[in-house]
């Protein structure tokens, strides 16, 4: 499944198929690509799927009875299915995992030291400076201990940390997950400059509808453990079912909860 125009493929993820407890399917053949250089967003409410895929991209599974039953996972063509976290992270996939985990006891400086650390080259310096220009609060908080940090600096933060490992594919997960709309709306704008200072493709795993498709080139839908729609950002903007389920719009946006999911069952994503 691949993108109009697509360019070189970073990810590519092929008919993936994940399991709990050898019965119940949480993802049924998803298919996806994140083309270098870009941000991809992949959307859908809980329950959808979106966490398990991640975890299945990771390397997180299995876990909880979960396992891999068939599919492809592939980083610049080359194939990471059931490898460790550890290694697919040497193959360039950063995991920003959600609610912010930081190292709480030590200091903001302390915590980039232990992710740059991990670097494999001697650009360790400059990075953290292109990183500190464009959250400049950690540098004005490089001396306080972590757990004090707000919301939004500790998402920052759990950014800086990953970028210091020298991700291709950066993985954000719930990245809106806790936070004031304000400072969503901060972070998310940082993305594309992240993305482009340090050459990184971005796929970003979100709730929040809004606020990812205003910076991502391309998204998919989750259903149901399934890709139900797929396309530019501009195209799932404008598609009337994204428009009431997840952008607030709409009769479905001011129904109930219960009302929306029964409204969605009943829509014909594959028509």
């Amino acid at each position: 499944m691949l993108h109009e125009a697509q360019a070189v493929s970073a990810l590519s993820v092929e008919n993936l198929e994940v399991t709990y407890s050898r019965v119940i399917v949480a993802v049924q053949g998803v298919s996806m690509t994140v083309p270098e250089n870009s941000i991809v967003a992949l959307l859908g409410t809980n329950g959808a799927g979106k966490s398990t895929t991640v975890r299945a991209i990771s390397g997180f599974l299995p876990v909880d009875d979960a396992e891999i039953k068939k599919g492809a996972i592939r980083i610049a063509g080359r194939s990471i299915l059931g490898l460790p976290p550890y290694e697919v992270s040497r193959h360039g996939i950063v995991l920003v995992p959600e609610r912010r985990k930081i190292f709480e006891t030590l200091t903001v400086e302390e915590n980039l030291r232990i992710a740059h650390g991990v670097a494999k080259t001697f650009e360790r310096a400059d990075r953290i400076e292109g990183l500190l220009k464009i959250f400049p609060v950690l540098a004005a908080r490089s001396g306080q201990v972590a757990g004090y940090l707000s919301g939004g600096e500790r998402q920052m933060l759990a950014l800086a940390q990953a970028l210091l490992c020298e991700p291709k594919v950066l993985l954000i997960d719930e990245l809106s997950l806790g936070l004031a709309p304000h400072l969503v709306q901060q972070i998310m704008e940082s993305l594309p400059q992240l993305r482009q200072t340090f050459a990184i493709s971005i796929l970003l795993i979100e709730q929040d509808a809004s606020s990812a498709l205003a910076i991502a080139d391309y998204g998919y839908i989750m259903e149901g453990g399934r890709i139900v729609y797929e396309g530019t950002a501009d195209k799932l903007r404008s598609h009337q079912d994204v428009q009431e389920f997840y952008l607030g719009s709409g009769d479905a946006g001011r129904a109930s909860y219960r009302d929306v999911k029964q409204y969605r069952r009943s829509r014909r994503w594959w028509g």
